[in-house]
């Protein structure tokens, strides 16, 4: 018999599915939104399903884990130094992608269509008639090309773009027109005319987004980065901005968040910053993704989405 803890913001929302499944052998469910009261509770779960912040709290206290179901595809919080691996860690994955898209081409969307520069305009009384661009022919590069950069692919796609991808080593994406790899940035980034981010933070990942590869980009590129900050060396974004090496930038992730009042980046005017919300980790979608993994779990079934902790992702 299982015993499960809910460590979630939304931890109500999360139990009623995982509750009208009908699990076998789940004897028991903690629901909680507050780590404190999970670490009073919880000592005798062995799975566990919410946030990674809030889940590196309680990890320590909770001897039987033997399974941990994130809720996010970022697991950073469980992968820092020091706290246990001694369990199954998977995370969410196959559901950001048409999140992601909806996020990455309503912006690529908005600077082709001139969308900000017409409503200042409508707020002018000015009649506009600059002509507007488009994305058919254009050339949007995919710092990673998993789950959601295959998502993105298909999507650029579909709207007649050329799809480069820079990956560890995979090749196979059929919507990618041409890979790269390794030492490959520079080739990688050049003539982009959009350089789009989703890669997870890992050691070989840190600030891979620095003043080499962004001076490679076409003074008419823009940077789009819905993945996550640590990628980026924000001081060698920011002078690409300011000096104009670099068209514009739509950032949702920063590797200090909140961002910080003093950050350059409010100030930048060619900067749009959406707060961390580019693909929300909604219950409806996550819940399944436990469910079917607990089925499998039961079953003896190798679990989809396993984190390896030592590629930390």
């Amino acid at each position: 018999m299982h015993r499960l803890l809910i460590l979630s913001r939304r931890a109500a929302d999360y139990e009623r599915p995982i509750a009208a499944a009908r699990l076998p052998d789940l004897a028991a469910m903690i629901v909680t939104e507050d780590p404190a009261e999970a670490l009073r509770r919880a000592g005798g779960c062995d799975l566990a399903l919410g946030e990674p912040s809030l889940l590196a709290q309680v990890l320590p206290q909770m001897p039987a884990l033997q399974w941990v179901q994130a809720t996010w595809a970022g697991v950073e919080p469980l992968l820092a130094q020091g706290l246990r691996r001694d369990y199954m860690l998977t995370n969410a994955r196959g559901v950001f992608g048409s999140l992601m898209s909806e996020y990455v081409f309503g912006y690529l969307l908005a600077h082709e269509r001139l969308i900000l520069a017409r409503y200042a305009s409508q707020q002018a009384g000015r009649w506009d008639r600059t002509t507007p661009g488009s994305l058919r022919g254009k050339r949007i590069g995919l710092l990673g090309v998993g789950s959601i950069g295959a998502a993105l692919a298909r999507t650029a796609r579909g709207f007649g773009m050329r799809v480069h991808g820079y990956t560890r080593s995979s090749r196979d994406c059929p919507d990618v027109d041409a890979y790269f790899h390794g030492d490959d940035r520079v080739a990688f980034a050049a003539e982009l005319d959009y350089l789009v981010c989703v890669l997870p933070h890992t050691a070989a990942t840190h600030r891979l987004v620095d003043g080499l590869l962004l001076r490679a980009l076409p003074p008419r590129a823009v940077f789009v980065n819905p993945g996550r900050g640590d990628v980026v060396d924000e001081d060698a974004l920011a002078d690409a901005l300011q000096s104009g090496r670099l068209a514009g930038a739509v950032l949702d992730v920063f590797q200090r968040e909140p961002l910080p009042p003093e950050s350059v980046f409010w100030r930048l005017p060619n900067v749009l910053i959406t707060g961390h919300t580019a693909a929300i980790s909604f219950p409806a979608d996550i819940a399944p993704v436990f469910i079917d993994n607990y089925r499998r779990l039961l079953a003896g079934e190798k679990l989809k989405y396993e984190v390896d902790f030592e590629r930390q992702y």
